[in-house]
């Protein structure tokens, strides 16, 4: 009882550890991955009261009150829609317990603890959060000129001295082709699956 008190009390029960991945099946976080669209795990860290697992879509965060409590909150984060930024990792010191790696979800903070003779494999999984959140970054950048460029044109056509019926035509054509192009850019640059990146940097 004392020794649950003292790691309480010290951080230390909530203490992560990376599950390998012929333990994903035993995980209340498989339970809720979307295998039949899929979805695959990559990583996951357990703690006592909770779960990180990182899919090719998606944290999928199994939140318990307490480690004393069965009581789970399930909280489902795409990277499409909740951005990864803010991606940092601290290692140990000779005293220290744990590793952490912190990061945000859109507005989500997480701070994870793990284990620190797991260092190595949390690395992977650092670099691959570092690079999806590097992607969308870019692919925000391309997608922000795109939509400018759109509206510049529009702004111009309608400054223009032109016929109305003409320039009513011409706007008619510049939304069909603006809608189609930016179509095709936000199939292009706005990524919902990020296996590839998983699959290059996480090396269980």
């Amino acid at each position: 009882m004392f020794k649950k008190i003292a790691a309480d009390a010290l951080g230390l029960s909530d203490i992560g550890k990376i599950i390998d991945p012929k333990d994903f099946d035993k995980t209340d976080a498989d339970d809720y991955v979307m295998h039949e669209d899929n979805e695959r795990i990559y990583f996951l860290i357990k703690t006592k009261a909770d779960e990180y697992c990182f899919t090719n879509l998606a944290l999928i965060h199994v939140d318990g009150q307490s480690a004393a409590s069965s009581k789970r909150t399930l909280y489902r984060y795409p990277y499409s829609q909740h951005k990864i930024s803010n991606v940092t990792l601290e290692t140990a010191g000779k005293l220290d317990m744990d590793v952490e790696i912190k990061f945000r979800l859109g507005d989500v903070q997480f701070d994870v603890d793990v284990q620190k003779d797991q260092i190595e494999k949390l690395k992977d999984l650092y670099k691959a959060l570092l690079r999806i959140s590097e992607t969308t970054y870019e692919n925000s950048v391309v997608t922000g000129l795109a939509n400018e460029s759109l509206a510049k044109a529009v702004a111009i056509l309608q400054n223009s001295r032109t016929e109305e019926l003409k320039l009513s035509e011409q706007y008619k054509e510049l939304t069909e082709f603006g809608f189609n192009w930016l179509t095709s850019i936000r199939e292009q640059y706005h990524e919902k699956d990020f296996g590839d990146m998983f699959e290059k940097y996480i090396n269980n």
